[in-house]
This record gives C-alpha cells, structure tokens and sequence, in this order.
C-alpha cells in the first residue's frame, strides 16, 4: 500500500486541500501589499455612504482641476505645448482617481508622469532667461502626488508606504541633481517634506481605523465571554443546590432502609436483602454525589447586601433555602436601606424542593438587583398560590439619585431564567413606565409527596 493510500495519512490530506497553494498566498501577499485588501474602514470604503460619496465628489473634482487647470499652468510654466501638457495632467488626474482602488499602480503612474514632466521641461527652463517656475515639481503634479500618497499611506501598509516615500525622493534628488537646468526652486525638498507629511496623516489615520475595528471586536468577545461565563457559573451554582436537595433525599431513603427491618416482625431474608440493597445503593449513590458536589462546590460569592451569603454567616454546607425563609430575606433587605413590602395571596401549600430553591434565589437575585440598581428605591414583592404554581413579583421604584452602570449589568437575569427555564416556568424582565425595574415568574407547583401513612394535602385556590 502507498503511503499517500495508508487511512493515516487521511487528516493530512484533508488539511492540504484546505490548505491554499504557496502560489495563492503569495498572490494574497502582493495584492495585500497593494493596497487590494485595505482596512475594514478605511475612507473611502467607509460603511457610511455619506462619507463614501464625499471621497468620491471630492477626489473627482481635483482630478478634473488638476488635469484642466493644471495644464494650462504646466503649459505656461515649462513652455511644453498644450496637448502634451494636458496629457502629462490628465495622467496626474486618472492617477488620483485610480489611487481610489489600486494606491501602488496610480502611485508608479503619478511618479512616472511627474519624472517626464521634468525632463520635457529641462530644455526650456535651460534657455529661459529668467526662470521662476517650480521645478522639478510643478504645482499641479505636486497636490497630485499628494493625494495619491495620502490614499496609497490609507490603503497600504507602513512598510509599502515607507518604500514609496523612499523611492519617490531618489527620484526627485536624482532629477534634480543629475538634470540640473541652472537654477533650483527648492521644491523638491518641499515636496519631499510633504510627501511625508501626507504619508505619516495617512498611517495615522489607518493605524486609528484598525484599532477601532480590533477594540470593537475584542470588546465584543469579552462581552459574549462574559455572559457565557456568568451562565456557567449560575448552572454551576443551580447543580450544586439540586446536588444538595438529592443527597438530602437519598440520605433519607438510606435511613428508611435501614429502620425498616426493625418496624416489622420476623421479616423475611428477601426482604431483609432487598432492604439491604436499597441502603447499600442509597450509599453508593450519596458517595458519588458527594464526589461531584465537592467538585462542584466552591467559595460562596461575594454578597455586599448580606442577603445569604458569607456575611450571614451561613455555612457553605448548610441547608438550601425555602419559601420559609423569604421572611428573613426581606427583613436583611429593609436593614441595607430598601423600603419592602411583601404580600402574599392564596394558601400557603408544600411544592417540590426545586421549585422552592428556585422561587427563594429568584426572589433574592430580584432584591440584590433593586439594592445594587436601584438604592434608596420602594420595592414591592409579590408571592402567589395558585393551583397550577407559584407566582413571583418582585418591582422596585426608580432609584432616588443616579447611578453608575454596572459593569456585570443583565448577567443575575440570566441564572433566573435558567432557574424558570429548568423547572418549566417562565420569567419576564423588564422596565416599568415609571422608571423602575419589574421582575415576574411562574414556576409550575407540584405538590411535595406526603409520607404514606397521610392522606394527600388538596390544592387549594386563591
């Protein structure tokens, strides 16, 4: 078998055919350094069209000047006749509008125009008597090649417009000194210090447009990092306390097992071993819990408000809050400064643990969030028994004086509607038209099992 038919060598092949040739990158590189693939924002392909069409009107206009009003003066200044003067300017002109999309190839035709203008000129400006035009660059080539060089610094790279600046002075001073027409303007190192200017402005402004660009996608990825973060943490967090409310419920299922056999006479060795069984299965199952709730686990976060965290002084493994506890949750929240209120509508009833937990953190991200948002502000919470559920209402006033936004502002939204999503339910957010904050949820209720030996509760209605 052939090495390039051997099943290893499968994934190589497959990354060579994703892979372009050397020859394309290459090409990539050229046109990239062309000025082919400028920056994302760059003017004049900004993403505004106002600006688009602006470039557009003002660059074609200076090209019609240049390549009109510029030949008259090349024609009166260096003695050339007016249709190559106006040939020598309207190259001038095309290379500004050209510069728009191919900055390399409209700099080499602007350079190579301006270089035959000179030495067309050199007779003349030899014999003049009193020579006082620019040489060897006229006024119209020079705003020209301005132009194209603030275009070509904008599209190409730093290290393009370094060789261009470089290559366009060797010229001017080989001109200059080599075809010396006996007098000198001093335009060229005018027009080599402002060929430079135009290039730094141009370098400028496209290192700015590119670390705008990179700031708002690494500003965009740290937001969408932080938001996936904080998610994992609050389904963390949710694991952890249904963690906590099974092993609860499996260490009640292993001392049923094992009390049973002593509540019944003469029990039978089947039973006795499938009692057995059902404790020694409950142990196994609570030490794997245990397991993952000690990877699981970890420091409680930081609650300034004190509304169940460290400052309360609750043990990491003490026992997941309930509905019962709602009282002291409120009581904690009026001593942090909030005026609340709590009413509660229909009978109170058993509900399943998660569903509990979940109405107790939900209610207590909706506080944390009104202490944090909104200080000083009237916060009015709402529990209601239904038949089908519980429903949750937790709505806050505008707060009485501005506040900062915060920087982790919208994530506690997202683990309560991760608590509302995972039992069923349904949770909305929003701002009332007041200028305060309401936080609404329905969690479907299903009546906490009742031992055996009692008679189901009934559901009662509001």
């Amino acid at each position: 078998m052939k090495p390039a038919d051997h099943p290893t060598h499968t994934p190589t092949s497959a990354d060579r055919r994703h892979t372009p040739p050397r020859d394309t990158r290459l090409r990539h590189r050229l046109l990239t350094w062309l000025g082919e693939a400028p920056a994302r924002n760059s003017p004049p392909l900004s993403r505004y069209r106002w600006v688009r069409l602006v470039t557009y009107f003002v660059l074609t206009w200076t090209a019609l000047i240049i390549a009109l009003g510029g030949g008259a003066e090349v024609s009166d200044s260096y003695g050339l006749a007016m249709p190559v003067a106006l040939l020598i300017t309207s190259l001038q002109g095309g290379a500004v509008v050209l510069a728009l999309r191919h900055p390399v190839p409209a700099w080499a035709v602007s350079l190579a125009a301006a270089t035959a203008t000179a030495m067309l000129a050199r007779p003349h400006l030899a014999t003049a008597r009193h020579p006082g035009a620019n040489w060897p660059w006229s006024t119209p080539t020079l705003v020209a090649h301005m132009a194209v060089f603030l275009l070509l610094a904008l599209r190409v790279r730093l290290r393009g417009t370094v060789v261009a600046l470089t290559a366009t002075t060797l010229v001017t001073y080989v001109v200059q000194a080599g075809t010396a027409v006996g007098h000198y303007s001093g335009t060229g190192t005018m027009a080599a210090a402002l060929f430079a200017i135009f290039a730094v402005i141009g370098a400028a402004l496209r290192s700015r447009s590119e670390a705008r660009t990179e700031l708002v996608q690494q500003t965009t990825i740290t937001a969408e990092e932080r938001a996936r973060r904080t998610l994992l943490e609050e389904r963390s967090r949710i694991a952890r306390e249904l963690h906590d409310v099974v092993a609860h419920h499996m260490s009640v299922i292993s001392i049923q097992a094992q009390v049973a056999p002593h509540l019944v006479r003469n029990p039978s060795e089947e039973l006795l071993e499938n009692l057995t069984g059902i404790r020694n299965n409950a142990l196994e199952a609570l030490t794997e819990l245990r397991r993952v709730l000690g990877v699981l686990r970890s420091e409680n976060p930081e609650d300034p408000y004190g509304l169940g965290a460290p400052g309360t002084g609750a043990a990491p493994d003490a026992p997941q809050p309930t509905l019962d506890r709602l009282g002291t949750l409120i009581e904690n929240t009026r001593a942090a400064g909030l005026h609340v209120t709590a009413e509660v509508m229909g009978e109170v009833r058993p509900y399943a643990p998660g569903v509990e937990l979940s109405a107790y953190r939900i209610v207590q991200e909706a506080l944390s969030n009104a202490l944090r948002h909104a200080p000083g502000s009237r916060v009015r919470v709402e529990v209601g028994h239904f038949p089908n559920g519980l429903h949750l209402a937790v709505e806050n006033s505008p707060p009485r004086h501005p506040v900062p936004p915060s920087p982790g502002a919208g994530h506690g939204l997202l683990g309560m509607r991760e608590r509302a999503a995972m039992l069923g339910g349904r949770l909305v957010a929003n701002s009332t038209t007041g200028g305060g904050f309401s936080v609404t949820a329905f969690l479907p209720g299903g009546i906490a099992p009742t031992p055996p030996d009692q008679p189901p509760t009934g559901e009662h209605t509001p």
